[in-house]
Parts: structure tokens; C-alpha cells; sequence
């Protein structure tokens, strides 16, 4: 049984079919945009004093449109909305980041602590 799988898997691999998907903008737009989900991926391990807000809003309507285009275009595109529903949530993920560190944490940023310390040194 697993031998017809693997068999009936290679044959569509060989179809003439895949090869033309393979050389459309089907498949090659959505592989050349996974670099923008992955980006923001790594991004999440970076200190959230570099996320920039607009930025994080705009890609976040980017990727909704586009999630949108790719259900909607015939024959639908679901790699091009894999990407960007990946990308949806990152940027959402990256927007909670932002929301936190700017307006809900408890704890000033540093920039802000250490105005006042500067303020003292140059007095003396």
C-alpha cells in the first residue's frame, strides 16, 4: 500500500501539470513572499524597542488583503495564503509586542529612564 502512495506521489511529481505549476507566478510569487513571514518570525526574538507600528500596521492590511486575493482568485492560490495567513499572524504577534512595550508595560523604556541620569551628569 505504501509503495502505491510513494508510486501514484512520484508519477504526479512527473506530470506535466505540476511542471507548468511549477514555472507559473502560482508558485513562484508565493515562494518569493515567504521572506517577508519569515523575517518577522525571527524578528520576534529581537528587543520590541525596534518594531515600528506603522510598519507592523501596514504589512498586517497587506496580508489581509492579499489572504483575500489568493481565496479569491481562480484557481485559488493556498500557497500565496499560507504565506500570508503566516504572515497575518506574525505581524499580529509583532503588533501585540509593539502595544505592550509602548503603552502597556509598567516598566519605562530605557531611553526614557536614562534622559533624567543624563540631565544630572551634565548639571554637575
Amino acid at each position: 500500500m505504501a509503495s502505491t502512495l510513494i508510486k501514484k506521489g512520484l508519477d504526479q511529481l512527473k506530470s506535466k501539470e505540476f511542471r507548468e505549476y511549477l514555472m507559473s507566478t502560482h508558485f513562484w510569487g508565493p515562494v518569493a513572499n515567504w521572506g517577508i513571514p519569515i523575517a518577522a518570525i525571527a524578528d520576534t526574538k529581537k528587543d520590541p524597542k525596534f518594531i515600528s507600528g506603522k510598519m507592523t500596521l501596514a504589512l498586517c492590511l497587506y496580508s489581509m488583503i492579499f489572504m483575500r486575493f489568493a481565496w479569491k482568485v481562480q484557481p485559488r492560490n493556498l500557497l500565496l495564503f499560507a504565506c500570508h495567513f503566516t504572515n497575518e499572524a506574525a505581524q499580529l504577534t509583532q503588533g501585540y509586542r509593539f502595544i505592550n512595550y509602548n503603552y502597556l508595560s509598567k516598566e519605562k523604556p530605557a531611553e526614557i529612564e536614562a534622559a533624567p541620569a543624563t540631565e544630572e551628569v551634565q548639571k554637575q
